[in-house]
Parts: structure tokens; sequence; C-alpha cells
């Protein structure tokens, strides 16, 4: 197989040519929200969670990868979309006021908080039309397939998930008007990325195990893989918020701390917070083995650990 840094480049590759396709275009948008939608969606990126799904894929069945790519890829895609929508909303002003992302100004430094908040909206929109329309398809099993990982999708970016996250985030942090911020013990901590972050990261492991119609114990092993992948990422990036620098990490450190953020470091320490990030990933890579998985979901919660961006 090839190694799993180069593996990653060529899923990117893949990735970013797909949402040039799947993307609107003028003169069927106005060319000012295609320009702001393409703005952040193009600004560069990890592209862990599409990723994810693609990986997920290749370690519960290897073999025919190029028929699964197809059934997986409008998924992939559309998650890349939604996560992007996320950030957009999470720099403006009325939430964590961020102005660099991915290594350039925010959205709504270049366009305007308006223009930003409809490039978010109509990214989240477009996920879900592409999530609904591909593969196209009359095979009633995958269409039942793509019902389920939409349904998925939508949990995971609604108010059980994202939505919700971000919620308890801006009361904890003191931004709800007349409203007492809400202190956080480690359960609440946790409870609160298990939603912010790791809602989504789950989704995008489990929409690759659904499309390609893996069994409920395959999908249920992927979903708790997941779920301790994403706690291992959340930590990890509340200690590189602390010792991270904005030229590598491609946007601001330290604004947890400044904004009074309940962070894993902030309860923990670093140490400590180190150490529940290893457990965490440890504990992704268990799930993998006992139902008899490894492959490239192994390999990317090491990367996860071992991130420095």
């Amino acid at each position: 197989m090839p190694d799993v840094h180069d593996y990653i480049k060529v899923r990117r590759a893949d990735i970013d040519a797909a949402l040039k396709k799947l993307i609107p275009t003028s003169p069927e948008c106005p060319p000012l929200i295609v320009e702001a939608m393409r703005y952040s969606l193009f600004a560069g990126g990890k592209r862990l969670r599409p990723i994810l799904t693609f990986a997920t894929v290749d370690t519960v069945e290897p073999a025919n990868t190029a028929d699964n790519a197809e059934l997986v890829r409008p998924a992939a895609c559309a998650v890349e979309m939604i996560h992007t929508y996320s950030l957009i909303h999470d720099d403006l002003p009325a939430m964590d006021n961020d102005l660099l992302r991915r290594g350039r100004p925010t959205a709504h430094v270049v366009f305007g908080e308006g223009v930003a908040i409809l490039a978010g909206d109509g990214l989240l929109t477009e996920a879900f039309r592409i999530l609904a329309r591909w593969p196209d398809t009359q095979d009633p099993a995958v269409t039942t397939r793509k019902l389920r990982t939409i349904e998925r999708v939508a949990e995971a970016a609604g108010s059980k998930g994202m939505v919700g996250g971000q919620t308890v985030d801006l009361q904890a942090a003191g931004q709800v008007p007349d409203r007492k911020s809400a202190t956080l013990d480690e359960f609440g901590l946790r409870a609160m990325h298990e939603r912010k972050t790791g809602a989504l990261i789950r989704a995008s492991a489990v929409a690759g195990a659904i499309m390609i119609g893996a069994s409920d114990d395959k999908i249920d092993a992927i979903e708790s893989y997941a779920t301790h992948l994403g706690l291992g990422f959340q930590i990890v990036d509340d200690i590189l918020d602390i010792e991270g620098t904005a030229d590598i990490l491609g946007k601001t450190v330290g604004k947890d701390a400044a904004a009074g953020k309940p962070t894993y470091p902030a309860i923990y320490g670093l140490e400590k917070s180190r150490s529940l990030a290893a457990r965490a990933i440890a504990n992704a890579k268990d799930v993998l083995h006992d139902c008899g998985l490894s492959g490239r979901l192994d390999e990317i919660a090491d990367l996860v650990l071992a991130r420095k961006y």
C-alpha cells in the first residue's frame, strides 16, 4: 500500500477535484456568492473529515476500491462543505470573532458579515442537495443508504450536534445576553466537544460505512472508533491553541484562553491533556483491532495524535 502521507495526498486531490465539479458556479448563481463559497472551501485545510469517509471504506472493504469511491465521494464532499460552513460561521464577530483561518483572512473580513453568513448557508444547503442527488442511481438499496446517510449527517450538523455544541460554547464563554455563563466540568467539556467537533467526525466516518452497505456491527465499530478519534483530535487542538504558532496552524492562537473558554489544558493542564489525547487515540485503535480492522483508519489515528496543525 502507498505510504499514508501519499494516500492522504491522493485522496485530498480527489476530494478537491470533486468539490470543484459539485460546487455551484455562475451564472446559475450570483457571482459574489460563488466567489465567497469557493474562497473558504478552497483555502486549504486538512480535509480530515472527507478523508475519513474514504479511509473507512478502504479499511472495511480494501478491495473494490473504484466502485466504492463512486458511492462515497458525494458524502465525502458534503461533509467537507458542512465543515467549511461551520468554520465561516464560527469565525464571525458574533461567535469567535476570528480574523485568520487556513492562513488567510476569514470570510467576513473579505466579504463582510452578511455575505459570509450567506456563504456558510449556501455551503450547508448545497451539501444536502449533493447528498440527495448523488450518486445518481435507481438501485433501491443505494437509495436507502443515501437516506440513512442524510439522516446521520443532518443529526451531526444540527441541534443535537454541531449547532448544539456551539450553543453550549457560547454560553460557557458568557456570550449569551441575560444568561449566566455555563461553568463546565470535565464531563460537560467532553459533552460539548462531542457535539461541536466529534459529531461531524463520527458522521464522516459512519457515512462511508453506510454507503458501501457495511454490516451494523462494522458501522457500530466505526462509530466508536470515530468517537474516540474526535476526542483525541479536540484535545490536541486545545493543546495546539497554547503551543502552536499562527504561521503553522493558519489561524489565531491563544484565543481560547484569552476568551476564558473551557479547554482540556485549562481543566487538566498540558501534561494530563497529552495523556488523555494519547489514551483516546489508543482507544480508537483498540476498537478497530477488536473487530479485525486496521489499515488506513489505524494510520490516521496516529497522525491525529502527532499533528502540529
